[in-house]
């Protein structure tokens, strides 16, 4: 189905004024949300994509409408898992937490445009070259079998452009509020808020390599995937901060996406089969194989997600990964105050610290063993958030008694 050019000019217009309002209203003024401005948000964003998705079942038809879904459902779950390697990398730079809003919608921004680029070539080639369907396939396929071999756990946050940048121009390791610039040494330096920025940049390029083929593999209604696309990256900035803490404990996600991401691969040599031009595969004709229907792609999605991501909720392992990251973030955040931070601030977080500590060794021991094997950093960190504490307290006493 086409769709007329002035639905397109108010769609990216709706999408672009969702971006600029998180900006003025949101993001401008640096702060954490709370978890109930989160949840909030959150909802707001899933709720327009959903009314959205309603409205092209009404005027599109049952097919667009089924395609969007599933599209939405598909590009939302992969934006979830790229929180993970969002998580690690503001980890990795130490963004304060109220700047890391900015650092998010910079992010998101960044993949709407280039996800958009995508889409265009991506669309093209679909048009002119209908062996396209054959690599978006192996893409997908090869994309599931990493997802089975790997973990989040070591995303390359100092990138090769980040070491050039480094290199080449004059950076400081200190923040300096949001600023991506400030004057070091008397001289105009990149702050580590403009480095991050270009970390999640150039990632998100990576993760628009996955999504891109997946959705195609879905649709190849171009407004239908630039708009689930869309809408699935709207809100992410809130998910995160309502996520924050369950992100650790979804470990079995990473399976989930790779099983859908597989089967969507499999979709789409399935149709590459189907529409087959290529002379060395049954003389360039069209090879009668089965083809899989969107309803039935969509039921795929949603009960392989609905599968793992209960699993992990349920796995006693997941929490256990949940408490120990969760307590290592923590450590580190306290380390990082030393003795600079405002002494009640620094008091709040020691004491949630010793929250997150008493956890970790309340764990099942086979748990606990398991996730501390081999890693005695995190108890070294304990050893050393005490201390710390404990010199300042003496020094507290010691002024008193002075």
């Amino acid at each position: 189905m086409s769709v007329p050019m002035w639905v397109w000019a108010v769609t990216i217009a709706g999408i672009a004024g969702l971006l600029l309002f998180d900006y003025v209203f949101h993001v401008r003024k640096a702060h954490a949300p709370t978890l109930r401005e989160a949840a909030i948000w959150s909802s707001i964003y899933v709720g327009i994509a959903i009314l959205f998705g309603v409205g092209v079942w009404l005027f599109g038809g049952h097919q667009m409408g089924t395609e969007y879904f599933a599209g939405y459902i598909t590009e939302k779950a992969l934006s979830v898992d790229n929180l993970f390697v969002f998580l690690v990398i503001i980890a990795s730079f130490r963004v304060p937490r109220e700047d890391q809003q900015k650092v998010l919608l910079f992010g998101i921004t960044f993949a709407l445009i280039a996800r958009s680029s995508f889409i265009a070539v991506g669309a093209a080639m679909i048009n002119t070259f209908a062996w396209t369907f054959y690599l978006f396939g192996a893409i997908l396929l090869i994309t599931a079998v990493n997802l089975l071999r790997s973990d989040h756990e070591d995303p390359d946050a100092d990138n090769f452009i980040i070491r050039a940048a480094k290199r080449i121009f004059h950076t400081t390791d200190h923040y300096d509020g949001d600023k991506l610039f400030t004057i070091h040494n008397g001289r105009r330096a990149l702050t580590p808020m403009l480095l991050v920025m270009v970390a999640i940049g150039g990632t998100d390029l990576l993760f628009a390599l996955d999504s891109i083929p997946a959705i195609f593999g879905l649709t190849q209604n171009v407004y239908i995937v630039f708009t689930a696309t869309a809408f699935s990256l709207m809100g992410l900035r809130q998910l995160y901060f309502l996520i924050d803490g369950l992100l650790d404990r979804l470990i079995y996600l990473s399976y989930g996406l790779a099983v859908i991401l597989g089967f969507i691969g499999v979709k789409l040599v399935l149709h590459a089969l189907h529409e087959n031009n290529l002379p060395f595969i049954n003389n360039g004709e069209h090879v009668d194989v089965l083809e899989v229907p969107t309803v039935v792609s969509l039921l795929v999605i949603l009960g392989v997600l609905s599968v793992t991501v209960t699993a992990s909720l349920l796995s006693a392992k997941g929490k256990a990964q949940m408490v120990v990251k969760g307590a290592r973030r923590h450590a580190e955040a306290y380390l990082d105050l030393e003795y600079t931070a405002d002494p009640q601030e620094r008091e709040r977080v020691y004491l949630k610290l010793l929250d997150e500590e008493a956890a970790v060794r309340s764990l099942e021991a086979k748990y606990a063993d398991e996730m501390l094997a081999d890693d005695d950093s995190l108890l070294e960190m304990f050893r050393r958030a005490h201390a710390i504490h404990d010199d300042h307290r003496a020094g507290r006493a010691d002024d008193a008694n002075s």
